[in-house]
């Protein structure tokens, strides 16, 4: 297989060290590690190396599952990618809704072959019809983002019905990447619950403010568990011992309070971006979950030269949308702390002024 650069990850590497303030971070801000007992005793690997039976089985019940059902992983990111890896075959064929995170496309573009399906603002709706045209004969694998990065749009249960049967008649996949779902007011059940062709991925990076715990997983048909749990014996061997105490806290006694706190936060912090991009008569989509994906202010070739150009003035973060395939707008995280994002927000204004 042959990967091509993560673009969005480039970006970053590139400009985050040297920055005052980073609004392209895509989480909530992140919660302190003191709030939680840290006691593990050693920290040997987590037998059996897919978690502990106790905590697969509480991930397991979220779903309608069984714990044999749940592969905990090293964050998200593995989560996708172990469920690659261990369900396509080279020259198996893929759908991927976009715009979306690019791991998401290039992986299984690196084993077989992607059709991409574009959705389209202002709404970013998605077309069932439009998948079922994208899909081939030797079509394995519907994939996208519930709630989508970078747009922030939620797809229904309506929908999202109507995809897995879609799916499930092809005898396909779906697999959806829901890590930022536990932001929405009142998610909807999860791809894994419509039934044995659906696939979920999440963890606690996005919604619980934990992203470094490094705690993920997979939800899938014990058959593909299986086979997911075989690649994973060769990546990270167990997700990390801490990462899942903490996880396993967020995740139960302690879930309510971070959930609503997160909600609460995020909603008061997306508003405060609503207000300025009315401001400076740009458009976006409102989001569920903490990103947002506006169109670049006029006197700016591109998302990519306006987020250079921010960068260089007013040292802030952006990632342009060229990343993920829309060159005309830029993604905003607005996750973090209140401060840090009104003063990057007043940053960004004073730069758009400058063209204006």
């Amino acid at each position: 297989m042959e990967l091509p650069p993560f673009e969005l990850e480039r970006w970053l590497d590139e400009y985050e060290p040297d920055a005052d303030l980073m609004l392209a971070e895509s989480g909530v801000r992140s919660l302190a590690s003191t709030r939680f007992d840290l006691d593990v005793d050693d920290l040997g690997y987590v037998i059996p190396t897919d978690g502990t039976p106790e905590f697969r089985a509480e991930i397991a019940e979220r779903y309608g599952r069984d714990a044999e059902n749940v592969v905990l992983t090293c964050g998200t990111q593995e989560a996708d990618f172990l469920t690659f890896m261990a369900l396509l075959d080279e020259g198996d064929h893929s759908v991927v809704v976009s715009p979306t995170y690019q791991s998401l496309a290039s992986v299984p573009g690196s084993v077989g072959d992607v059709t991409e399906v574009r959705t389209e603002p202002p709404e970013w709706e998605l077309s069932v019809d439009a998948v079922a045209e994208a899909m081939r004969p030797e079509t394995t694998l519907v994939v996208l983002t519930n709630p989508s990065n970078p747009t922030g749009k939620y797809l229904g249960e309506e929908t999202m019905r109507a995809l897995y049967d879609l799916v499930a008649d092809r005898d396909a996949y779906l697999l959806v990447d829901e890590v930022y779902r536990m932001l929405a007011d009142d998610p909807h059940p999860p791809a894994a619950a419509l039934g044995p062709r659906a696939i979920s991925t999440a963890g606690v990076s996005k919604s619980y403010g934990l992203a470094g715990a490094r705690v993920g997983w997979v939800v899938a048909d014990e058959p593909l568990a299986d086979d997911v749990r075989k690649w994973k014996d060769y990546t990270t061997i167990s997700p990390p011992k801490l990462g899942a105490r903490v996880a396993r806290r967020a995740l139960g006694e302690e879930e309510a309070e971070i959930l609503n706190a997160n909600r609460a936060h995020a909603k008061a912090n997306r508003e405060r971006v609503a207000d300025f991009l009315d401001s400076y008569d740009l458009d976006w989509f409102e989001p569920t979950g903490v990103n947002g994906f506006p169109t670049v202010p006029d006197g700016f070739e591109n998302g990519k030269e306006f987020c250079r150009t921010l960068f260089e003035a007013e040292s802030v973060v952006l990632a342009p949308g060229g990343v993920f395939g829309y060159p005309d707008r830029f993604r905003i995280g607005f996750g973090l702390h209140t401060d840090e994002l009104e003063a990057g927000l007043e940053r960004i204004g004073r730069h758009i002024e400058t063209r204006q």
